[in-house]
């Protein structure tokens, strides 16, 4: 009897061995005392919030030339984290102009406060209802942002976010938002061949209700706040603000000349843009090269 016991506990190990592979790894939930931000990952039963080592070393003061920008969105977190009504942002424009460094800038000002971020991708948005169910009863204030949001013709997701905002089913707790970063402001495409079906009835004009469906989406957001290229001196302030700040971090004497203003426009010619990220980037190489052994 013993050796049939054994024989069918060994059965049973070897089983499981081969099922363990199978089953969805236990997760840990985050620690949002240490966490300040996590990102929705999916897996076999879902999805999970993965906690993330965030730095907070970005200011708002480091973000030149949207103050307005700076101080709509910036109200509407203090109101949010203050637990009186906040509404859902739209931040669009050209790339690279501080849409998103604004969002992770107000993580840093309002984290002591209790503001939590949390990443979640364009691709994952049908998810939203189930990354919501994990933070209804949390005491804490957290920013769903969802960066480069876009749809292309013919996808349905945004249906869902459109749920997820205003719609009478599933509403958003009080102590969520959402913030999203797009580079055009209605975020489904809308094509000439929309409006083949306009019609006049009686007088009255009805448009094609596939116009007001994607037009409808942007509509969710109570806050739209709008980004522009950077003229020249607009970038070049921005290259002095972030050599300034680099070089001060490295303890490098440095002084703006004419030569490194023309290097800077040179740098920002040859990428085709002039904007934020690329005034970053050549403070970045500029200090860099200056730290290197002679």
């Amino acid at each position: 009897m013993d050796a049939e016991l054994k024989a069918f506990m060994n059965r049973v190990d070897g089983l499981l061995e081969r099922l363990e592979p199978l089953l969805p790894a236990r997760r840990e939930p985050v620690d949002w005392t240490r966490s300040m931000a996590a990102r929705w990952l999916r897996d076999s039963s879902g999805g999970y919030l993965l906690g993330l080592d965030v730095r907070l070393d970005l200011k708002l003061d480091d973000l030149l030339g949207v103050d307005r920008q700076r101080q709509l969105l910036g109200h509407n977190t203090r109101q949010f984290v203050d637990g009186v009504p906040a509404n859902h942002a739209l931040l669009w424009g050209a790339r690279g102009t501080g849409k998103s460094s604004l969002v992770r800038a107000l993580l840093g000002e309002y984290a002591p406060s209790g503001l939590r971020l949390i990443e979640i991708e364009r691709d994952h948005l049908a998810d939203l209802p189930r990354v919501v169910e994990h933070l209804v009863s949390l005491p804490y204030r957290f920013v769903l942002f969802c960066d480069d949001l876009s749809f292309e013709a013919g996808e349905g997701d945004y249906r869902v976010l459109k749920s997820v905002l205003d719609g009478s089913l599933e509403r958003a707790p009080d102590n969520v938002l959402l913030y999203a970063t797009s580079n055009r402001r209605h975020l489904v495409p809308e094509k000439q061949s929309d409006n083949d079906n306009w019609q006049v009835v009686d007088g009255e004009l009805h448009p094609n209700e596939a116009v007001e469906d994607k037009i409808a989406l942007s509509d969710r957001f109570g806050l739209w706040l709008s980004f522009y290229p950077f003229s020249q001196e607009h970038y070049l302030d921005v290259v002095r603000h972030w050599v300034g700040t680099l070089a001060g971090q490295s303890g490098l004497n440095w002084n703006w000349s004419e030569a490194l203003e023309k290097d800077a426009i040179r740098w920002a010619t040859a990428r085709g843009n002039r904007n934020g990220r690329c005034a970053y980037q050549y403070a970045r190489q500029w200090v860099g090269r200056q730290l290197l052994p002679q």
